[in-house]
């Protein structure tokens, strides 16, 4: 087979030949290839165009909204646990709050009554704090989180306030309950201060080392602090004495007594009988010669019986006022 081909505008054709076997091979081609190249590429087509459809999409939205109803859900579960967490850290964060206000006041009462320096135990200013800062998440757990860390430095600093307290407390009460303070005698009145003075025997220059409190014979004699009978019996120039060892180098005597109600190594505390008044040793009359020594030396009661004799005076001015 033979076909000539004649372009337009030239004279001289071109002549193309075929054989029976390209011929057969073009058939096929046009009739088995062709159909099914274009039966794939419409069938593609097809499916492009069924995704695009108006039904398809309506089904893809509602596949998202169902996904997205379900995550709602889940948002909400957890927006209600952490709720309840977020109500049950606020409720513990009142408690904490009720609890720092009254420790305050518990510290301030405590600070009051131990006659301490308020600014140096205050319990009604927050201390000192900083540091660099760090991020947070989200402005309500930041502010409520702030809010317990806050209370958090507050218990502590409560805490190591009230302890710091407590021992200046017990080294307070330890140190008066030692230190000799008070009256020895019920009534009475100092017949002769430390120092020196006309020796009441021979009218020379002498030091007196005591006070001597005029009472009536067998008036009791109290413990001036708490303390051991480091002596309690006769001695050369003072009689019958009770000797009392308070600690802290304090010693108190009581002395010209006529009778003693201790023994050796008694543990007494302030206030406690241990004598009784008499005019034993070198006594004029009956009367309770006192000392009181620090470190094994001598010093001035006055300082240790002001307090009582002061408070004595004003009662006395009272009624006298009231009298008049």
């Amino acid at each position: 087979m033979n076909i000539i081909l004649v372009p337009e505008g030239i004279r001289k054709g071109r002549v193309a030949s075929f054989s029976h076997r390209h011929l057969l091979a073009m058939g096929l081609v046009a009739v088995v290839v062709m159909p099914a190249l274009l039966t794939t590429v419409t069938y593609q087509i097809v499916e492009m165009l069924g995704q695009g459809t108006p039904a398809a999409q309506i089904e893809r939205i509602q596949q998202q909204q169902a996904l997205l109803a379900a995550q709602r859900l889940e948002i909400d579960k957890a927006k209600r646990r952490t709720e309840t967490h977020m109500n049950a850290l606020a409720q513990r964060m009142g408690q904490l709050q009720a609890q720092v206000m009254r420790l305050d006041a518990l510290g301030g009462r405590l600070t009051q009554m131990a006659g301490i320096d308020t600014k140096e135990f205050d319990f009604s200013k927050r201390p000192g704090v900083g540091g660099p800062a760090e991020p947070v998440a989200t402005a309500a757990e930041s502010d409520l989180f702030g809010l317990l860390k806050t209370l958090d430095l507050q218990v502590a600093r409560q805490t190591e306030q009230l302890s710091a307290l407590q021992a200046v407390l017990i080294n307070t009460n330890t140190r008066t309950a030692i230190t000799p303070s008070g009256w020895p005698v019920k009534g009475g009145w100092v017949s002769s201060n430390f120092g020196l003075r006309a020796d009441p025997f021979t009218g020379r220059t002498s030091m007196h080392q005591g006070v001597d409190i005029a009472s009536p014979l067998r008036s009791t004699i109290a413990a001036m602090g708490e303390g051991v009978v480091t002596y309690a019996g006769k001695r050369s120039g003072y009689g019958i004495m009770v000797e009392i060892n308070h600690g802290q180098g304090f010693s108190t005597r009581y002395a010209h007594a006529g009778e003693v109600l201790v023994a050796l190594g008694d543990r007494v505390t302030r206030g406690q009988p241990i004598a009784r008044v008499g005019l034993t040793g070198r006594s004029t009359g009956p009367h309770l010669h006192f000392e009181v020594l620090k470190n094994r030396h001598h010093i001035d009661p006055a300082a240790f019986l002001q307090r009582q004799q002061t408070a004595t005076t004003v009662k006395a001015t009272r009624i006298g006022a009231d009298r008049s």
